[in-house]
């Protein structure tokens, strides 16, 4: 890359800020990414303990798309670094009477398992699915790249949006469709995966019904982490860098003009335009200088609703269990009351919901051979609760241990090697995240594009943001979508 190239500093190594960086030195900017942590990934990165791997965060792969075209940007397959390998059943749910649904785009068997459970409904599920394509095309094909920095670009999109019914909650619109609480709960919860209550969360997110049919649902051999890795090598081959250690203390402005940021040690760097990959929310809250916000003030900020955290742990065992797929959602006795405590009251409930994730059902290559690795995840609610999370979170994790005895897992502990925990704490402190929520703003109707923080920002020439708490939202779509949106607001340099 030139030197006498413009320089952008991108703030963070999560999947937007990866990302962002190889478009822009694609549009031959010199990048230099600057992660707080002294390994990338952000919410992507990896635990190595034991022998075993552990993907920390996303582990389900839709859009590959997304994905290649960023490799085809470099002039690169992605397949030359990253094999992506298709996972089916998508998921299995178990239900808490033991029930099962296996979740996949094979019409005959879905309608087979539909019939078994809720006859009668296998009709409405799939008129579901023609609402899902019909959002898709419309949510994710025409939007999902679109910034909304004006209200103009809202307005014009609204009478689109009421006709795909976007006023109403997801887990409304699937029930305007099928009866059966098991069905509603399976075409609902999609939003617990970006951060969002099922019960609030916008309809339009019910496009991940339709993703995942139309591209199918994979994961990356090796772990998520593989395709850090290959987006690292992307960096590098264009002559960039990327700083590990490197926490942001300010960004740097002049009158309105972002110039630049000075690390945590003192250490400025200047550079012609910001991306922000940090939390949104903790961007406007503790980068950027109070005096300049005009909306995203210290008190909008903490006024705003944000998404659930979560607990998370890690383990891995000598033994395997064969029986178990790569995913899988535990449904709890309560759906609706379970998510109130946690969105709403900010309570510990007794009760959860679980996603276990077994990856060597794909890839042994990620233990050690005849062990198993696993991560078992639950939301809970943000720091806003009371929980002090340094007493709760044992407590907690023997819960969670009990009921995977009783349901998936019979005997298991007495197999267990190796053993670690993620709380909220970690979400706050080794991620930034304001109150510890996992994937920053709630999805909200009210919360979602323009509403949402603007990838351009309004406050600050020169800065802009990717990733969870920014248009289009979380995810690892998400994530890839927000900084698309950059090839049409940045300048060429």
């Amino acid at each position: 890359m030139s030197r006498g190239a413009p320089h952008a500093i991108v703030i963070g190594s999560g999947f937007g800020g990866l990302a962002a960086a190889v478009r822009l030195g694609a549009r031959r900017y010199r990048v230099t990414v600057l992660a707080h942590l002294e390994d990338p990934g952000g919410r992507a990165r990896v635990f190595r303990q034991d022998g075993f791997v552990f993907d920390a965060g996303p582990t389900i792969i839709t859009a590959p798309f997304l994905l290649e075209e960023l490799w085809q940007l470099c002039g690169r397959q992605l397949s030359e670094d990253v094999e992506l390998r298709p996972v089916n059943p998508f998921y299995r749910i178990r239900y808490h009477d033991g029930e099962i649904l296996d979740c996949s785009g094979d019409d005959a068997d879905m309608q087979r398992q539909i019939d078994r459970l809720a006859p009668g409904d296998f009709a409405g599920y799939q008129r579901f699915l023609q609402m899902s394509s019909a959002i898709y095309d419309v949510a994710f094909t025409r939007l999902a790249h679109v910034p909304f920095d004006s209200v103009q670009s809202m307005m014009r999109l609204v009478p689109e949006l009421a006709r795909l019914k976007s006023y109403l909650s997801i887990y409304s619109l699937v029930s305007t469709f099928v009866k059966n609480p098991r069905i509603r709960f399976a075409l609902s919860f999609h939003p617990l995966f970006v951060g969002g209550n099922p019960f609030t969360t916008t309809s339009i997110y019910g496009l991940i019904a339709f993703l995942e049919r139309r591209w199918g649902v994979h994961c990356a051999i090796g772990g998520t982490g593989r395709i850090v890795q290959g987006l690292l090598g992307l960096i590098a081959g264009q002559g960039n860098e990327v700083r590990y250690g490197a926490r942001v203390a300010r960004i740097d402005t002049e009158g309105r003009r972002a110039i630049g940021v000075t690390l945590s040690n003192g250490e400025s760097i200047a550079s012609d335009i910001v991306v922000s990959n940090a939390d949104s929310a903790a961007t406007y809250r503790d980068l950027v200088p109070q005096a300049l916000q005009r909306r995203w003030t210290t008190r909008k900020i903490a006024r705003a609703k944000y998404s659930m955290s979560l607990f998370v742990w890690y383990f891995g065992t000598s033994k395997q269990y064969p029986d178990v797929p790569h995913h899988t959602i535990l449904s709890g006795p309560r759906y609706e009351e379970l998510l109130v405590d946690i969105f709403e009251r900010h309570v510990l409930a007794e009760d959860f919901s679980l996603y276990l994730h077994r990856p060597t059902a794909s890839d042994p290559s990620l233990a050690p051979e005849g062990c198993d690795a696993f991560y078992v995840l639950s939301p809970v609610p943000h720091l806003a609760a009371a929980t002090d999370w340094r007493i709760e979170g044992e407590k907690y994790r023997q819960s969670i241990a009990k009921y995977l005895s009783a349901t998936m897992l019979p005997d298991f502990e007495r197999y267990i090697v190796t053993s670690r925990i993620m709380t909220p704490l970690d979400f706050r402190d080794s991620l930034l995240s304001h109150s510890g929520a996992a994937f920053g703003l709630a999805p909200s109707l009210t919360q979602s594009a323009w509403f949402r923080p603007h990838n351009r920002s309004e406050a600050i020439e020169g800065l802009y943001l990717v990733g969870a708490g920014t248009h289009p939202g979380a995810g690892v779509p998400g994530v890839l979508s927000s900084a698309r949106v950059l090839d049409t607001v940045v300048p060429d340099a």
